[in-house]
C-alpha cells in the first residue's frame, strides 16, 4: 500500500512550498495538481525530486466536477494499491473588486474554486479515506474569510465558507481518526499579493512585515503529523497579528 497527499494548486506560490515542506517531512508520495501553467508545475515536480521523493502532476480544473471525477478517478484506476491520506486544499483564485459592480462571472468564478474544488477533491476520496479509518485534511482559507475584507466580497464569502465547511465536516469524520482543519493565511508574499503596495500595508501588521509560503507551509506539515491528532476544526490564523 502506498500513501500519498494530494495538494491542489501545487504549482506556485504556497502551494509550492507546501509540496517541497511536505517532501521533506513525510515519506508521502505528492500529487501535485494543477490547472494551466505546467511548465510550473513541473518545476515543483523537479524540487520535490530532487528532495529524495517521489511525485507527479495531474492536470485539471477543481470547481469542474466531472473533469475533477474523470481525472482522479483515471488516476485511482492505475493506482489501486494507493491509499490518499492527506488532502491539501489550497487551490483558490481571487478576483477584486466593489460589490456593486462585480459581474457574476467574477462572484462564481471564485466560489466555484474555493467552494466547489474543496467539494470535488474532498468529496472523490473520503469515502476511501472513511474505510482506511485514517486522514488530514488542511483546507486554506484566508483572513478574508475570518474577518471578511472590502473589496472582497467574493473571495471573502468563498473562504468564510470554506471555514464552516471545515468546521462541520471535521465533526462527521473525527472518530474515523480524521482531522480537518483550516489555516487562515493573512498577507503572504506570493503571485497574488505582487500587486499589492507592501510598504503600505505593513503598517497595518503588527509584526511588520508580510508573511512567507515556507511559513505556511511548516504549520501544514505540522498538522498532517501525527503529532495534530488531537486537533480537529480548528481555523488556525497565520497573518502576523493583524487584526489582533
Amino acid at each position: 500500500m502506498r500513501k500519498f497527499a494530494i495538494i491542489t494548486g501545487g504549482s506556485r506560490g504556497i502551494g509550492r512550498a507546501i509540496c517541497e515542506k511536505l517532501a521533506h517531512d513525510t515519506d508521502y508520495h505528492l500529487l501535485i495538481t494543477y490547472q494551466s501553467n505546467k511548465d510550473a508545475a513541473l518545476e515543483t515536480l523537479n524540487h520535490v525530486q530532487k528532495l529524495g521523493k517521489a511525485a507527479e502532476i495531474l492536470q485539471f480544473d477543481v470547481s469542474d466536477h466531472e473533469q475533477t471525477t474523470k481525472v482522479l478517478s483515471q488516476w485511482q484506476e492505475s493506482n489501486k494499491d494507493a491509499v490518499v491520506e492527506v488532502i491539501i486544499n489550497n487551490a483558490g483564485i481571487n478576483s477584486d473588486g466593489l460589490f456593486m459592480w462585480m459581474p457574476y462571472n467574477e462572484w462564481s468564478r471564485v466560489i466555484d474554486t474555493t467552494l466547489n474544488g474543496f467539494y470535488n477533491v474532498t468529496n472523490f476520496f473520503i469515502q476511501k479515506m472513511l474505510r482506511h479509518r485514517y486522514g488530514r485534511i488542511v483546507n486554506i482559507a484566508s483572513v478574508s474569510g475570518v474577518k471578511g475584507t472590502a473589496g472582497q466580497t467574493n473571495y471573502s464569502a468563498a473562504k468564510g465558507a470554506l471555514v464552516a465547511a471545515t468546521k462541520a465536516l471535521s465533526q462527521e469524520v473525527a472518530k474515523r481518526h480524521i482531522t480537518v482543519n483550516a489555516i487562515a493565511p493573512g498577507f503572504i508574499r506570493t503571485d497574488m499579493t505582487s500587486s499589492l503596495n507592501e510598504e503600505d500595508l505593513v503598517k497595518l501588521i503588527p509584526v511588520g512585515r508580510f508573511g512567507e509560503a515556507e511559513e505556511v507551509a511548516d504549520l501544514v506539515s505540522f498538522l498532517v503529523s501525527k503529532k495534530a491528532a488531537y486537533i480537529t476544526g480548528e481555523v488556525i490564523n497565520i497573518n502576523g497579528g493583524i487584526y489582533s
